[in-house]
C-alpha cells in the first residue's frame, strides 16, 4: 500500500518535491487545472523528474480528449526515459472545472474520442511503428521514442458505470476521486466484471483514490469553503463523509479504503498550507507509518 500527495505549490514546486524526495514520499501527483495556476502537469512532471532520482510522478488526472494522443505519448515516452520507473499517468475524460472543458474541444462525442485516443496512445507507446484510421485519428507509419523498455501502465479515473466498463476494458488501474469506501469497493466491483466480460485482468493492487484533507490548523473559513466545494461536486453525500478532516480521520479513511480492496491513495490538501515543506514533515510522521 503506497500513500502520495497532490495539490502542489505553484510558486515552488522545486522546493517542494525537494522536500518529498528527501523526506521519502512515495509519489507527488499533478493536476489538469489549466485555468488556475497549478502548473501544467506535464510540464511539472519534467521538472521534478530533472530535480529528484527516486520520487515517483504521477498526473491525476489528465484531460485526454482534446489533447493529440501522438504529442501526448511522445511526451510520456520522454519522460519515462527521462525518468524509468517513475512515470504514473491517468486519464480523464473531461476536466474537473466547467471553466477549462472549453479548452478541450473534440470532433466527437467525448467518450468515443477518449476511447480511441487511449487506443492509439497505447499502441504508440508499444509499437516501434503504428498505422491506424479510425473515427478521429488517422496515423501512416507513425512512431514516438524512445519507446518505453516496457509497456506503460495507464490509469484512469471516473466512477460512472460507463467509466467503469471503460476502464475494466482499456486500462491498467483505476484512481478515483470524491468516493466514500463504500462507493469504492462498488467501483472495484464493477471494473473486474467488466475486465472479466473481456477477458482482460487488472492487478490487484492497481486500484486506488483521491483522499481531501483539512490539515490541522484550517481555519473555519476555509473548512466551510472546501465543505461547500465538495458538495457542488458531489451533491448526493454529506461532503463531511468525503473530506478528512486532520491526519486522524485520514488514517481512518485509509484504512476503510484499504478494507474494501483499494492500496493506493493520493491525499490532497483541500485548505492553504502555510508552510510545504512542514507540510511534507507531517505527512510523512502521521500517514508514513500506514504503507507497507
Amino acid at each position: 500500500m503506497r500513500i502520495g500527495l497532490g495539490s502542489v505549490p505553484h510558486d515552488d514546486l522545486g522546493g517542494y518535491v525537494d522536500a518529498c524526495e528527501a523526506a521519502g514520499v512515495d509519489s507527488v501527483w499533478l493536476p489538469d487545472f489549466a485555468s488556475t495556476d497549478a502548473v501544467d502537469p506535464l510540464v511539472g512532471l519534467a521538472y521534478a523528474a530533472g530535480r529528484t532520482r527516486r520520487l515517483k510522478l504521477g498526473t491525476g488526472v489528465l484531460v485526454l480528449p482534446g489533447r493529440n494522443p501522438m504529442l501526448v505519448a511522445a511526451q510520456l515516452a520522454s519522460l519515462v526515459a527521462l525518468a524509468p520507473k517513475r512515470i504514473l499517468p491517468t486519464f480523464g475524460v473531461r476536466a474537473v472545472s466547467v471553466r477549462d472543458r472549453a479548452l478541450y474541444p473534440v470532433p466527437g462525442e467525448r467518450a468515443a474520442v477518449f476511447d480511441e485516443a487511449l487506443l492509439v496512445l497505447r499502441r504508440l507507446l508499444s509499437e516501434p511503428s503504428v498505422t491506424h484510421h479510425g473515427e478521429f485519428f488517422h496515423l501512416d507509419d507513425a512512431a514516438v521514442g524512445p519507446l518505453p523498455p516496457r509497456p506503460l501502465d495507464l490509469w484512469l479515473g471516473g466512477t460512472a458505470p460507463v467509466a467503469l466498463r471503460r476502464i475494466g476494458r482499456l486500462a491498467d488501474g483505476w484512481l478515483g476521486a470524491a468516493v466514500t469506501p463504500a462507493e469504492a469497493g462498488g467501483c472495484r466491483a464493477g471494473i473486474e466484471r467488466a475486465a472479466a466480460d473481456a477477458d482482460r485482468e487488472i492487478e490487484d493492487d492497481h486500484y486506488g483514490t483521491n483522499i481531501g484533507l483539512l490539515p490541522p490548523g484550517t481555519s473555519e473559513a476555509d473548512r466551510a469553503a472546501a465543505l461547500a466545494q465538495t458538495a457542488r461536486r458531489r451533491p448526493d453525500v454529506d461532503p463531511a463523509l468525503l473530506v478528512a478532516d486532520g491526519w486522524a480521520a485520514a488514517r481512518t479513511q485509509v484504512r476503510a479504503f484499504v478494507d474494501v480492496g483499494l492500496t493506493k491513495f493520493v491525499v490532497r490538501p483541500l485548505a492553504p498550507v502555510a508552510s510545504w515543506r512542514g507540510f511534507v514533515d507531517e505527512f510523512v510522521a502521521e500517514l508514513g507509518p500506514e504503507q507497507t
